[in-house]
């Protein structure tokens, strides 16, 4: 059962390959198949965007987060530079997937690979209002591992 429909167009290089999908009935991302026509290698700590095939138009007031898949980052090091990539409900043109390659080897990208996952997720848009001063909390301005590192003294 689908809480929210979305209209999905698949282009001529997509033909034959599945749709995004659950692979099971509790997976928050969809899997996203590279929709390339020859065999793509990224060598170490290169890029390169793979096409998927389609478009997709959300609803309003939704995104897609297009997300790393988890044992292609363990095995082989394959990560998205732009974790998690944003689809606006607005976007109407192909859904494209940017590939790093933070590994030691070439990794081969070819048609039908399962290469990244697609979360669709509501999405709020915040309003302003300019005030003089913040209200004070425990933390204050401390960022950036303030909360859980130890300060360490320096033996004399």
């Amino acid at each position: 059962m689908s809480d929210v429909t979305i209209s999905i167009t698949r282009l001529s290089h997509g033909e034959s390959l599945p749709l995004p999908s659950y692979e099971t009935a509790d997976s928050a991302g969809m899997d996203i198949r590279a929709a390339v026509e020859t065999v793509l290698e990224i060598p170490p700590g290169g890029r390169a965007l793979i096409p998927t095939g389609f478009k997709i138009a959300l609803p309003r007031g939704y995104e897609a987060q297009i997300r790393p898949r988890s044992g292609l980052a363990l095995k082989k090091g394959i990560t998205l530079p732009n974790s998690p990539g944003t689809i606006d409900a607005d976007y109407r043109g192909e859904v494209g997937v940017i590939l790093m390659n933070a590994g030691e080897e070439t990794f081969v990208v070819e048609r039908g690979d399962r290469i990244a996952q697609m979360v669709v997720a509501p999405v709020l848009q915040a309003g302003w209002r300019e005030v003089e001063s913040l209200d004070e909390t425990v933390r204050g301005e401390g960022g950036f591992g303030s909360t859980g590192v130890a300060e360490v003294e320096e033996a004399g």
